[in-house]
């Protein structure tokens, strides 16, 4: 039995719920601790020659961070401004916790060294020339990245419960279907920090807008300027842009892709993913759910194959750099990589809100 389905039937049991509660509240208090030893200088934050920004959420996994990180340097790059990416790299093999990886110009760097999201968006972004810079120092991260770079802005990858190193401005995400975690800290629910949190936020980006209510929608707004009345609450959705069928590199639209499909994912809410091939039409005829950052197994890419009837295979990106390396041997035909992007509700006005953001007055650089 995996840890969430651990966690699941213990809270179906008043035993259970107690058990967890009672590790809620020893987070809680590590949390608060690590919070207050920065605030009163018990440890040091550092500051980088360089505008930092963290974009970055307070609840665990499935908010589409990764996505709006990739828009973040997208649209800076586009404008000729010099960003990079510090990641911790979560889950990778690392020999050294503070052994530097640098993904730039180096495609054939082993993503297990990198870990599975700065490698997926390192190929994602590998036309703009942004550098990704991974250690667990994320103080020597961004350090490297302004010498080799000289950066003019570093994106923080989730690092809102980071203190060592200094930012300018927090952006925080919020998954609009489960926004809270359930309102209590891990493990009992899905928060890192408690709802006074959203006080560091300077804009808040809210995702899977198209997957709930408007008043829905509204509670959670309404939830937010309880703690945070100033910053701005802008609204977003994962669109869909093509499928790129891996066996041959060539775009696929969307349209073209019916019926039954078989899906695979290790992701933090493999829901969304499920329930957006649902939203093309798509019959699930088959679907494979793994824990967030597993690998795939030759083992297991034979699992899909000789089980899959003939159907499509799909799954992300995320999820297909983590393959193999000789899965070409395994997957000879009809595997599908969905390409998503994250896009800004409300037009120009709402999307110079996020840049702004990222860099004060960008929208006039656009210009």
């Amino acid at each position: 039995m995996d840890v969430l389905a651990l966690r699941e039937k213990m809270k179906n049991n008043w035993a259970g719920r107690v058990l967890l509660l009672g590790a809620s509240k020893v987070y809680g208090l590590g949390a608060w601790l690590d919070r207050v030893s920065y605030d009163n200088g018990w440890q040091t934050s550092h500051s980088v020659n360089s505008r930092v920004v963290c974009i970055g959420n307070i609840t665990a996994g499935g908010t589409g961070k990764t996505t709006a990180v990739l828009l973040a340097a997208t649209a800076l790059a586009k404008e000729g401004v010099r960003v990079s990416i510090v990641s911790r790299g979560y889950k990778r093999q690392q020999r050294d916790k503070n052994e530097v990886v640098v993904l730039f110009d180096n495609p054939d760097t082993d993503w297990r060294l990198a870990g599975d999201e700065p490698y997926m968006m390192s190929r994602v972004l590998s036309q703009y020339k942004v550098p990704i810079v991974i250690c667990q120092d994320r103080v020597k991260a961004a350090t490297e990245a302004l010498r080799r770079f000289r950066s003019q802005i570093i994106l923080l990858d989730d690092g809102l419960q980071h203190y060592r190193l200094k930012r300018d401005a927090n952006i925080i995400l919020v998954d609009a279907k489960n926004p809270f975690g359930g309102g209590h800290l891990l493990p009992l629910g899905n928060m890192r920090e408690p709802f006074t949190a959203l006080k560091r936020g300077a804009l808040f980006v809210l995702t899977h807008c198209d997957q709930v209510t408007e008043r829905e929608l509204e509670n959670v707004k309404d939830k937010i300027r309880e703690y945070n009345d100033l910053a701005d609450i802008i609204e977003s959705v994962h669109q869909p842009e093509y499928y790129m069928d891996v066996c041959n590199g060539k775009k696929v639209d969307l349209k073209d892709i019916k019926g039954k499909v078989g899906c695979f994912s290790a992701l933090g809410h493999p829901e969304t993913f499920e329930n957006t091939l649902k939203g093309l039409g798509l019959e699930l005829a088959q679907k494979w759910r793994f824990g967030d950052h597993e690998h795939y197994s030759e083992e297991r890419l034979r699992t899909f194959e000789q089980t899959r009837n003939g159907l499509p295979l799909i799954t992300t990106f995320k999820d297909f750099v983590k393959f193999p390396d000789n899965w070409r041997e395994i997957l000879t035909k009809d595997v599908y990589v969905l390409s998503v992007n994250l896009k800004i509700r409300g037009g120009e006005a709402e999307f110079n809100k996020f840049t702004d953001a990222l860099y004060p007055n960008f929208s006039k650089i656009r210009r």
